[in-house]
C-alpha cells in the first residue's frame, strides 16, 4: 500500500510538472499584456504625455502573433516610443522586428541595444541564471547594423552611449542612453552631466538596469529611467515573484514602476515581450509592453 501511495504521488508530481510546463510554453508566453502606469514627473500645469515602452522582443522570423500584437500597440496613440534592447533572436530577425514596429515608426522614438542585438542565442541551463557566478556565452553575429539603419532611418534616436534632445507631444525631451552594461558596452562617462533646465522632461535608457548606472543617471537629474533585460524574472513564484533579475537589481524591482532609492527619479523595468529562444516559457510573468502616462507632480 505504501509503495502504491508513493507511486501515485510521484506520478501526480510528474503530471503536474508536465501540465505547468505546457501552460508556460504554449499558453502564458503568448498572453501578451499591455500594462499601464501613471508617472508623476511633469510640471504642475503640464498636459499628460504618453510613452510606449517596449523591450526584449527576442524576435525570430516566424513569430507572427507577436509581431501583430506589437504592431497593434499603435492604437494606444503614444507621444513617444522607447525600445530598451534585445530586439533580435535570429540572424533573419530584422524583417520581423520591422513588421512589429512599422506602425510605430511615424511616432518620435528612441532606442538602445542589448547583448542579444549583437550576438545570437545559445543553449543555456536555465538554472544558471540563479547562480552568482557563471560564464557568459554568446552565439553567432546578428545583423545589428541593419536594425540600427532601419530605426535611425525612421528618425528614431540611437542612444547607445549618446545624448540628445527631441520633440515629443509638443514637449522638449532630453534623452540619454548607454549600450548594454550587461556585456560592458556602456560608457556613461562620455555622455553624463546634469540635465538641461530648458527640457520639459529628462529620460535615461539602458537595457540592463545596473544599480551603479541608475544611481549616476538619477544623480544627473534624469526623472524617468527605463530598462528591460530582467524579463520580470520570466519564471516566477506565485505570490512571491521573481527568483532572479539576471543583474544586480533587487528582486523586488524585477518589473514595474518604482521610485529609485535615494533620488527623485522613477524607474520602470519592462518584463519584456519575448523570451530567449532556448527557454521559451513564462510562468506567473506574462509578456508585456507598457504605456506610461506622464502626469504633473
Amino acid at each position: 500500500m505504501q509503495k502504491r501511495t508513493v507511486f501515485r504521488l510521484a506520478a501526480g508530481t510528474v503530471a503536474a510538472g508536465a501540465a505547468t510546463f505546457a501552460y508556460a510554453s504554449l499558453v502564458e508566453r503568448n498572453m501578451f499584456t499591455l500594462r499601464r502606469f501613471d508617472v508623476p514627473v511633469l510640471a504642475t500645469d503640464a498636459e499628460p504625455l504618453r510613452i510606449l515602452h517596449l523591450s526584449d522582443l527576442h524576435m525570430t522570423p516566424d513569430q507572427r502573433r507577436k509581431q501583430r500584437w506589437v504592431a497593434s500597440l499603435a492604437a494606444t496613440d503614444p507621444d513617444l516610443v522607447v525600445v530598451t534592447g534585445d530586439n533580435l533572436a535570429h540572424p533573419e530577425g530584422v524583417p520581423g522586428v520591422l513588421r512589429a514596429l512599422q506602425p510605430l515608426l511615424d511616432v518620435p522614438g528612441a532606442f538602445v541595444f542589448g547583448s542579444n542585438d549583437y550576438r545570437g542565442p545559445v543553449w543555456k541551463n536555465p538554472l544558471s541564471y540563479v547562480l552568482p557566478e557563471r560564464e557568459y556565452v554568446q552565439g553567432v553575429d546578428l545583423p545589428t547594423e541593419d536594425l540600427r539603419e532601419v530605426l535611425v532611418g525612421a528618425g528614431w534616436a540611437d542612444l547607445n552611449n549618446a545624448r540628445t534632445t527631441i520633440k515629443a507631444g509638443g514637449r522638449t525631451v532630453e534623452l540619454v542612453g548607454v549600450d548594454d552594461p550587461h556585456v560592458e558596452r556602456d560608457d556613461y562617462a562620455s555622455v553624463s552631466g546634469p540635465t538641461s533646465e530648458h527640457a520639459d522632461l529628462s529620460i535615461g535608457l539602458t537595457h540592463s538596469p545596473e544599480p551603479p548606472l541608475l544611481d549616476e543617471m538619477a544623480a544627473d537629474g534624469f526623472q524617468l529611467l527605463l530598462a528591460g533585460h530582467t524579463h520580470g524574472g520570466q519564471v516566477c513564484v506565485p505570490f512571491y515573484g521573481a527568483l532572479t533579475t539576471n543583474c544586480d537589481l533587487p528582486l523586488s524591482m524585477a518589473k514595474g514602476l518604482h521610485r529609485w532609492p535615494g533620488s527623485d527619479s522613477w524607474l520602470h523595468v519592462s518584463a519584456g515581450v519575448g523570451t530567449h529562444p532556448t527557454a521559451p516559457i513564462r510562468f506567473a510573468c506574462r509578456p508585456e509592453a507598457t504605456l506610461l502616462t506622464l502626469i504633473p507632480r
